[in-house]
């Protein structure tokens, strides 16, 4: 079983700040008001692990317990509206900040699930719940439609990244380079996709 090291710690440190980051900036594009912009920026960070705890029985939920996700959340969204306007592409920024809370947010759920003990597929759900639900939830409420259900492969790059974890694994590496290698790989494939624009078909109703 893979026991939390301090490099996944400080993945999960990134992970948060980026996914708050991500949120204040989606937020700020939609001329939302600074509490309309924090807000958005808790839900994108907590919200897909909300959920994961809830469903895996473990409440209070990891935020609730620990005020240090609230405290990096603050730090993100302080950050966000300190440097805006250096942030002149937006959507490049956004991108970023997204994937990097994409690639280390998967490998949160994979490694809750795996110290609950469940099934690998059910671990790489849990992962790829951890990673999109938040922004989801932010695209709702920005009254965008959620990444998730768009062209642009999202979640499946959630569902190969669990595959890859669970791959090296066999393979008998440390922990430590397991979550490097699958967080490298999830987030070098988003940049490939958006780069090359890499999606799936849509379903056409005929």
């Amino acid at each position: 079983m893979f026991k939390t090291t301090h490099l996944f710690h400080y993945l999960e440190i990134l992970g948060t700040v980026a996914f708050a980051i991500s949120g204040a900036l989606t937020a700020m594009s939609k001329k939302l008001d600074p509490f309309g912009v924090l807000v958005i920026a808790f839900v994108t960070a907590v919200g897909g692990g909300t959920l994961r705890d809830v469903m895996i029985g473990r409440t209070p939920v990891a935020w609730m317990l620990q005020l240090d996700y609230v405290y990096l959340i603050l730090l993100g969204f302080i950050l966000a509206l300190v440097f805006r306007k250096k942030l002149d592409r937006m959507r490049v920024s956004l991108m970023l900040f997204d994937t990097i809370g994409l690639g280390v947010f998967t490998l949160i759920g994979l490694q809750k699930g795996v110290e609950t003990g469940l099934h690998p597929i059910i671990c790489i759900a849990l992962g790829t719940m951890t990673a999109c639900f938040g922004g989801v939830l932010r695209d709702i409420l920005c009254n965008d439609i959620p990444v998730i259900f768009r062209r642009e492969i999202y979640a499946t790059i959630c569902i190969l990244g669990g595959m890859i974890f669970f791959v090296l694994q066999e393979f008998q590496l440390s922990d430590d380079l397991i979550y490097l290698i699958t967080s490298l790989i999830m987030i070098s494939i988003r940049l490939l996709a958006v780069k090359f624009h890499w999606s799936l078909k849509p379903v056409r109703h005929n």
